[in-house]
């Protein structure tokens, strides 16, 4: 444990810059666990989010270049102005551009924070926090609810 933490101190085995470029930036199934050992990164992590890139996706929302989760929601720009400067010039570096990811802001972290978990979620200390919890029925979203009449 105490030579894995300094092996990622110095840089030996496999860097953070190893894993940057594998696709796009998501962030682990596990996510948002905070496991014994793993307090720093995870903290770092939540900063980031919480600054960084909740920052770059208000400026996509602003502009109107995010792509909503959900299908049926039109996505529709809150500073027009701003979507036109970026219709009009893509190139533009002022404004973020179709397709960006609000997570690259985090990439270091989000790897950081991975290679982390994956070693001390393996430990006894941390084993609760990989067991799912069963949720009863009548506390599960069922969407909205429909009327007698719309039944």
């Amino acid at each position: 444990m105490v030579w894995g933490a300094i092996k990622n101190a110095i840089g030996f085995g496999s860097s953070a810059g190893d894993e940057l470029d594998d696709g796009p930036t998501r962030l682990p199934q596990y996510f948002p666990i905070e496991p014994k050992g793993c307090e720093k990164h995870a903290q770092k992590l939540f900063n980031c989010l919480s600054n960084d890139a909740t920052d770059k996706i208000r400026d996509m929302e602003r502009v109107g270049v995010y792509k909503s989760y959900f299908n049926d929601v039109d996505v529709q720009p809150v500073d027009p102005k701003a979507a036109e400067a970026v219709a009009l010039d893509p190139t533009n570096t002022e404004y973020p551009q179709h397709g960006d990811n609000p997570l690259d802001e985090c990439k270091t972290f989000i790897v950081n924070y991975r290679k982390c978990c994956n070693r001390n979620l393996k430990q006894k200390r941390n084993q609760l926090l990989q067991e799912t919890v069963r949720v009863q029925e009548e506390y599960r979203y069922q969407g909205p609810a429909l009327t007698e009449e719309e039944k």
